[in-house]
């Protein structure tokens, strides 16, 4: 018994070391690209990473399917850009109160929808989400706020001011959405652990019979809401300081919200690490197609996408991240029954 529990922590420590090796190897990787095109697309993919993580909390452990989770990002944009314009509150703090407003707001879409049952709320974030692009993108001013319309606004160029959220190296904006990915990983993962987690997947896999056991069903498909709000929210704010430049389309589109389902599908929607492998597979292919053939075949990489979603539809219908969670499984047992042979030696 001695052995076999000193076997597991042999083995929990292999994977605690490898899981900080690669966390070592995302901080160092910008060192090694050595291109600031290559260093952008790197930001874009743990971007939309973490975009899709937040969306995997209410569509994948809740599952509730959200296609209008662009509207938020476009509340966490519009918030912090407006408190730093009109104010000077630096987005740091505007970020914050983005992610709070997105929070309320999906509170007030979600308490009447989680009444109904089946595509009523997909429905609702999808025709919230574009009512809301299309309020922007005709508002020039309301007051003394100036929206931008459709034209946008362009945030004033402040050059390298870490205190107003604005660096003149790439590099920093990677680290602040590598922090922010790693901090939605980690709460996800204890979501998955804790009682909030278990009820969501009750409700997802049986709504009545979850009510039926005494869960408060719309309590708590709200609880998740409001987080999965609140935290592209901050993505928002991420996205309008790494731009300098804002407008509804760009951080509210459907085509946003379509492609975090696509990437959380594709990935594995309801699980930890599947949003985070579904867009550090695609969004490179996204890149690349824009780069060599977007001009062409305007797009194009929504085609690619469908056609890699059809086959894991066939081949995988819980994502991409069940057979690579499978193969880690066995390369783990097969560590752990390696060890024990050599202690038993």
């Amino acid at each position: 018994m001695a052995n076999l529990l000193r076997n597991l922590g042999r083995a929990i420590s292999f994977q605690a070391c490898l899981g900080l090796s690669l966390i070592a190897f995302l901080f160092l990787l910008p060192v090694f690209l050595g291109s600031a095109f290559f260093t952008q697309v790197l930001i874009m993919i743990v971007f939309f990473a973490y975009l899709t993580a937040c969306w995997n909390i209410i569509s994948g452990y809740a599952g509730q399917l959200s296609i209008g989770n662009a509207a938020f990002m476009m509340i966490g944009a519009y918030t912090s850009t407006l408190l730093f314009m009109k104010l000077g509150i630096t987005p740091w703090i505007g970020m914050i109160a983005g992610g709070l407003l997105a929070a309320a707001a999906a509170l007030l879409i979600g308490y009447p929808t989680f009444r109904l049952r089946g595509a009523y709320f997909s429905i609702a974030t999808i025709v919230w989400s574009e009512g809301l692009r299309k309020i922007f993108e005709n508002t020039e001013k309301i007051g003394n706020l100036t929206f931008g319309g459709a034209e946008g606004l362009t945030i004033p160029l402040m050059h390298n001011a870490p205190l107003q959220y604005q660096f003149i190296d790439k590099d920093y904006y990677y680290y602040i959405i590598l922090i922010l990915m790693l901090i939605i990983v980690y709460l996800t993962y204890r979501i998955d652990r804790a009682k909030i987690g278990y009820y969501l997947t009750a409700i997802r896999e049986d709504e009545d019979a979850a009510q039926a056991l005494g869960i408060n069903v719309r309590r708590f498909k709200l609880k998740a809401f409001m987080i999965s709000a609140f935290f592209t929210a901050l993505g928002g704010t991420f996205y309008a300081q790494l731009m300098l430049y804002i407008e509804p389309h760009g951080v509210g589109g459907l085509s946003l919200s379509i492609e975090m389902l696509l990437l959380g599908v594709i990935g594995g929607r309801g699980t930890i690490m599947g949003p985070i492998l579904g867009a550090f597979l695609l969004v490179p292919v996204r890149e690349m197609a824009r780069t060599y053939i977007g001009s062409t075949y305007l797009g194009a990489h929504f085609v690619l996408y469908g056609l890699i979603m059809v086959i894991v539809i066939l081949f995988l219908p819980h994502g991409i991240e069940e057979p690579i969670k499978r193969g880690w499984s066995r390369f783990i047992q097969r560590w752990r029954w390696n060890v024990s042979a050599e202690g038993g030696r």
